[in-house]
């Protein structure tokens, strides 16, 4: 039985980023719970050639995000959120996603944000940017406002908590097909 790759992928354009550490967080969730690797990609990753206008236009880089986002078994996505919404290269990087790549895939949604008011952004747009694609989001959804968040410091109780579920609902999902063929 191979293991599942998972790929965490952060929407954000900087390094060291708030959104990239939840997903790191659930990263290491998965190591330490279930033994599961996970390979962590952002924009920077992806570099400026991710802004073409079509997918045949990608550079080497940009293909090899969008690439890693389609072959993963599950995704833990990882999303800062401006002016009340995802940013736009974020939205742009599954813009370029094939429609039914990411079917029946697990997923673990997180985001950060300047504040509380944000915190619908889970809900409203990451939660139905997924469904389109008809994936399968894990029910708990992790959301932080940037001031809970400390660099070099452990997540808030509540949060950390938050990601133990998602850990635990995410490998639930990725058991289920093995299961199922035995």
């Amino acid at each position: 039985m191979t293991r599942p790759l998972i790929v965490g992928f952060s929407g954000s354009s900087w390094r060291p980023a708030k959104s990239r550490t939840l997903v790191e967080a659930i990263g290491a969730g998965l190591r330490q719970r279930y033994a599961l690797g996970i390979d962590v990609l952002d924009l920077v990753d992806a570099g400026p050639g991710i802004a073409a206008f079509t997918r045949d236009r990608l550079d080497d880089s940009a293909r090899a995000v969008v690439e890693a986002i389609e072959g993963a078994d599950a995704l833990v996505i990882g999303c800062p959120v401006f002016q009340g919404s995802y940013p736009g290269l974020f939205k742009h990087v599954f813009d370029l996603i094939e429609p039914g790549a990411l079917r029946n895939r697990p997923v673990v949604l997180t985001a950060v944000g300047g504040g509380l008011r944000h915190s619908l952004v889970l809900e409203h747009q990451l939660r139905p940017l997924f469904g389109f694609f008809e994936a399968c989001t894990v029910s708990t959804a992790i959301y932080a406002s940037a001031a809970e968040m400390a660099p070099g410091e452990p997540l808030p109780p509540l949060i950390a908590a938050r990601v133990v579920n998602a850990v635990e609902q995410l490998a639930a999902l990725l058991e289920r097909p093995q299961a199922a063929t035995a």
